[in-house]
């Protein structure tokens, strides 16, 4: 209120606004599939490889030349000395051609024909060896991705790559996912160069798009980890994926426990709240330092103890819970999860799945010493 009584209206601008803004209109232009690049090479070990081999080319045609120097004319001394053969082998392939030094013996002239032709067009092809090469890399991109489009099925895909995603990808491949089973959407172009370089496909885009999630083939994705970092885009994208993919498992993470619940009726088959899980492993370790090094252990995969699911095998079916050779600690029977020490979960059926503490296997070394 101003001092003649009247209301003035403030208009607060929330910041970031123009940023988020300024970023969809960039995802819009950037939206792209980037493989993993197979090896990177240096331009300047490119040009110098260039060079050497335009060198060599030279000096084969002018050992040519030089060797048959008695099959060549030249129109100002009627002799073709060493001097001669390189000016013959510069102008030749560079399709000059002055005409003053030609070849006039049947074996000159055959060898152009079969080897100093075929040399000049390879130097031409190193001299444009840049556009060609542009050209070349662009086609076999194209295959590369057309081809791994073709061959993608009942893939995982990550959407956001920082330390949540990383971590999950991490657990992924711990328990066997193979890398070119994964693919990443981010919409930092830094974050997915980061991914290339570990050896897994990125999509860079805004993941609340359809149109990004359908280049990442989300539609036949066996799984989705969402792991943004704000939990509205996590919904819009729980929402979208829902959509694109009716049978996907969809796992996501929260920051806060209050939008769980939003989070799973859009879709998502299993929430995570980061914070709360991370506060309650601390607060666990200030009561008990080891109980907390135990949890951090189970859900670090592939050492020490691993949480894993298992369906029941032949042999423990009709048998107790306690009764099985690993360490239960709950069971899931159709959509009902039962804990270890309830009445019900025993005896064990043939469709029930084992939540079980095992130790985690170290890779096997083959042994070689044996004789087929």
């Amino acid at each position: 209120m101003d001092g003649r009584g009247r209301w003035r209206v403030f208009h607060v601008k929330l910041p970031g606004h123009d940023a988020m803004a300024r970023q969809a209109d960039e995802y819009l232009v950037t939206t792209r599939v980037k493989l993993p690049r197979r090896k990177v090479v240096r331009p300047l070990r490119q040009v110098s490889r260039r060079l050497l081999m335009a060198l060599f080319v030279l000096a084969l045609t002018v050992f040519i030349v030089f060797v048959d120097r008695q099959g060549y004319h030249d129109n100002a001394d009627e002799s073709v000395d060493f001097l001669d053969a390189v000016y013959y082998a510069t102008v030749t392939l560079s399709t000059t051609g002055y005409g003053d030094i030609v070849p006039y013996s049947d074996s000159a002239r055959l060898a152009n024909v079969l080897l100093v032709t075929p040399l000049r067009v390879l130097f031409l092809i190193i001299l444009v060896g840049t556009t060609l090469e542009v050209l070349t890399e662009r086609t076999r991109e194209e295959w590369r991705l057309n081809r791994w489009r073709s061959n993608l099925r009942d893939h995982t895909v990550i959407v956001g790559y920082g330390t949540k995603g990383r971590s999950a990808i991490q657990t992924l491949c711990a328990t066997g996912l193979k890398k070119d089973q994964i693919v990443i959407v981010d919409p930092s172009n830094k974050v997915i160069e980061a991914a290339n370089a570990e050896g897994f496909v990125g999509i860079v885009g805004d993941a609340t798009r359809s149109d990004v999630l359908l280049r990442a083939e989300l539609q036949r994705a066996r799984q989705i980890v969402i792991a943004t970092q704000r939990d509205d885009t996590a919904v819009l994208v729980a929402l979208t994926a829902r959509q694109l993919n009716r049978t996907a498992k969809i796992v996501a993470a929260v920051r806060e426990e209050e939008n769980a619940p939003l989070l799973r009726q859009s879709g998502a088959d299993a929430v995570i709240t980061s914070a709360s899980a991370a506060g309650r492993l601390l607060g666990l370790s200030v009561l008990s330092p080891s109980a907390g090094t135990v949890m951090e252990d189970l859900i670090q995969q592939g050492s020490g103890l691993d949480l894993i699911e298992r369906p029941v095998i032949k042999s423990e079916v009709g048998r107790s819970v306690r009764e099985t050779d690993d360490l239960v600690v709950s069971v899931l029977r159709g959509h009902r999860l039962l804990g270890y020490d309830d009445p019900t979960a025993s005896p064990l059926q043939l469709t029930d799945r084992l939540i079980t503490i095992v130790r985690a296997q170290s890779p096997t070394v083959p042994d070689n010493s044996s004789t087929p």
